[in-house]
């Protein structure tokens, strides 16, 4: 169990310190290249220093790029200057470069999403520029766009224009309706068996069968 699985209400926000490469340095989700992460640490002036290099780096080198771990370091240099030099105006002047206000505060807010997303962004289910937007709503909105975002692969103009939808008062599942998404809907393959008794115990209760799977999981997660 990882520090953001204490219970049933997941935290929507990021746990482990500022900077910590908890899923960059995860080789169950990066392999190799867990052995390059890079840890930030804001109160280490050398370490700060490196963090604003990597920020100048990031803002006038990889806007847009492919590389989802690259860009998670990225974000956690973003929320390290942050931290250490205590304001986004003056993260984005000791960073120079591209590196605008405005880009230090999307990213950094990206290395705020809680693990269970960021996983899914380093393992590319989630593109990063898709997170950007993610990050713009709060609470459990958070998970319910980042999940829909998943299972149906969401594009991240469509992201950007359901989390648009959120921050003006929708909720995530009238701005996922637009799009013709029901939220909590989710395909599942079973073995044979399963599914079998799945459906058997359904009709024997009169209910459908993610009413029984519903009830299952809301045990097992208990």
């Amino acid at each position: 169990m990882t520090e953001e699985r204490p219970g049933r209400t997941p935290p929507s926000e990021r746990r482990s310190p500022v900077g910590k490469p908890v899923v960059r340095g995860d080789a169950a989700v990066t392999g190799e290249r867990a052995r390059e992460a890079v840890q930030f640490d804001p109160h280490d002036p050398a370490s700060l220093a490196e963090a604003a290099e990597t920020v100048r780096q990031f803002a006038d080198e990889t806007i847009g790029g492919e590389d989802n771990v690259y860009m998670l370091r990225g974000a956690a240099a973003c929320a390290a200057l942050v931290r250490g030099e205590g304001s986004y105006k003056a993260a984005a002047e000791r960073a120079g470069g591209g590196a605008s206000v405005s880009f230090i505060r999307k990213w950094a807010r990206v290395h705020d999403l809680p693990q269970a997303v960021r996983r899914h962004v380093a393992m590319g289910h989630i593109a990063p520029t898709a997170a950007k937007h993610i990050a713009r709503v709060a609470g459990d909105a958070r998970f319910q766009l980042a999940w829909a975002t998943v299972d149906n692969d969401l594009t991240v103009r469509e992201v950007r224009a359901i989390a648009s939808d959120v921050s003006n008062g929708a909720s995530v599942e009238e701005a996922l309706a637009t799009y013709g998404i029901t939220l909590g809907e989710l395909t599942l393959q079973l073995p044979p068996e399963i599914y079998r008794e799945l459906r058997r115990e359904a009709a024997y209760e009169g209910v459908r069968a993610g009413d029984v799977v519903a009830d299952a999981l809301s045990e097992y997660l208990d």
